[in-house]
């Protein structure tokens, strides 16, 4: 495996935590990729007015001008999502959804804090009863049952290649599936039925999931459903790494340099709790740029 492409900052997420986290990692001379697709930021569609020296400016131009800035400073951008992050060593191998394997001295998750909803009856109150938003964490519980996966994108993808280790089927609804070819061609070798066109519409269950209503109203028994909307979230990304979170189990906990408690792994903004505002994750991500290129910069020189 020596022809994987080794980076000193990985960062996930490119958003404003992240972008202002490659700028001052690149400026430091490391060598900085950022992942992730930055039309899914909030912020793109967003106006701010609240943004220190900036009387109104759209979220748009904010996230184009940042990623001009880290891209002046030798960054380099890949619109794909992360399906998986190991150590390995004193490094991480961080899995993209191409099917490609690269290795981080550093990675600073940046990739915000909210899981989307599907917005439909029943999913509120099986939550925890066979629905989830993490297969990583729950997988294990539908050995040898039916599931289904709701999402067009790496996370609805690679979640449900994930479940055919346990699941006896495993269904995938969504509306185009929007994954690199690597992906796909993995969810056809794992034998995942893919539902193009279809959504659910209903989650049915009395004490646990029984059954799912699609658009069609078709019913189809099922015992667990899995929400993958978007890219990977924090609990996710988290999981395998042993990253801890804050009492609330929603946010990554830090301390003031946006170290983890895993070394080698920072966080910044959105995805280390409230408040959630731009300014707050703008220099969160400076602080975890600057000290991921210096944990970087260390290893190389200990090596």
């Amino acid at each position: 495996m020596t022809d994987r492409k080794t980076y000193d900052v990985v960062i996930l997420g490119s958003g404003p935590a992240g972008l202002q986290a490659g700028i001052h990692a690149s400026r430091k001379n490391a060598s900085t990729l950022m992942l992730g697709r930055m039309d899914n930021s909030s912020l793109y569609w967003a106006h701010i007015e609240n943004f220190c020296c900036q009387l109104a400016v759209s979220g748009e131009d904010v996230l184009n001008t940042g990623r001009e800035q880290v891209e002046s400073f030798g960054g380099i951008f890949r619109d794909e999502d992360v399906l998986a992050i190991e150590p390995e060593g004193t490094l991480f191998s961080v899995h993209l959804e191409s099917g490609e394997t690269i290795l981080a001295k550093s990675v600073v998750l940046a990739t915000g804090s909210s899981r989307n909803k599907l917005g439909v009856p029943g999913e509120k109150e099986l939550l925890g009863k066979g629905v989830s938003y993490c297969v990583d964490c729950d997988a294990g519980f539908f050995r040898d049952q039916i599931v289904a996966v709701a999402g067009n994108r790496s996370a609805a993808a690679g979640g449900a290649v994930a479940l055919t280790r346990f699941a006896s089927e495993v269904h995938l609804y969504c509306d185009t599936l929007d994954v690199a070819d690597g992906l796909r061609k993995q969810l056809v070798e794992t034998g995942v039925t893919v539902h193009q066109g279809v959504k659910i519409k209903e989650i049915r269950g009395k004490t646990g999931v029984e059954s799912v209503v699609l658009d069609d109203d078709t019913v189809r028994e099922v015992s667990g459903v899995f929400i993958e909307l978007g890219a990977k979230g924090v609990l996710e990304l988290t999981a395998t790494l042993g990253v801890a979170l804050d009492e609330s189990m929603k946010y990554i906990e830090t301390d003031k340099k946006q170290h983890t408690n895993i070394h080698g792994i920072f966080a910044a903004g959105d995805i280390c709790g409230p408040p959630l505002q731009m300014a707050k994750a703008v220099g969160e991500g400076c602080v975890a740029g600057i000290e991921a290129a210096n944990h970087a910069r260390k290893l190389k020189n200990e090596g």
